[in-house]
């Protein structure tokens, strides 16, 4: 169960902090200086959302540290391509944050909108308990486009099955389309100037 926990714990927490970030700076005020300087919309999220990523990564690492040393569950895979998919993983669900923080404007509406955008799919739709390809219906196509669905995927198949880049490398391209569609939606919905 451990490979499994390690993309829940990286969906839910980066997701949080991101969106969190853009919302405070609403809350506080301090956005109107992203308004009156030249700075992009996408430079300004790309600014928030790279603290985040370096802070999740380091997350992984921890958890995969805790996975191997506490519950002791052997790793026979490829550690770089593991870490690469890592990567990528956090880096898209800050995306996902930054998406849900642009529309937000409370921090409390941030934070419930976020765990229930990103733990609902990620428990019940992303292969952890049941395959995507035993879902019907609209839950097949929220698993087809859901970055965990392939981030437990990369999980269980480096840890237990010895799987490298040569076996997952549909997944990582998958979870790396994933984030300039995502940090783009972001920019497209955070507005320049207030309303």
């Amino acid at each position: 169960m451990a490979p499994g926990i390690i993309p829940l714990l990286l969906i839910m927490i980066p997701a949080v902090l991101a969106a969190l970030a853009v919302v405070r700076e609403k809350e506080l005020g301090s956005i109107v200086n992203f308004y009156v300087t030249p700075v992009t919309r996408l430079e300004f999220l790309l600014g928030i959302q790279l603290p985040y990523v370096v802070l999740a990564f380091a997350n992984f690492l921890l958890l995969v540290g805790f996975a191997l040393t506490v519950f002791r569950v052997p790793f026979t895979g490829s550690f770089p391509t593991y870490a690469a998919a890592a990567l990528l993983y956090v880096t898209t669900t800050t995306g996902i944050g930054l998406v849900i923080s642009s529309f937000m404007k409370s921090q409390i509406a941030a934070l419930f909108g976020t765990v229930l955008i990103t733990l609902i799919p990620a428990i019940q739709y992303s292969g952890l308990i049941d395959p995507v390809s035993s879902l019907q219906g609209a839950g097949k196509m929220i698993g087809l486009v859901y970055p965990t669905s392939y981030f437990v995927t990369i999980s269980r198949g480096t840890f237990s099955k010895a799987l490298g880049f040569a076996t997952l490398h549909n997944e990582l391209l998958a979870l790396a389309v994933m984030i300039p569609v995502l940090v783009t939606t972001g920019a497209l919905l955070l507005k320049k100037q207030a309303r």
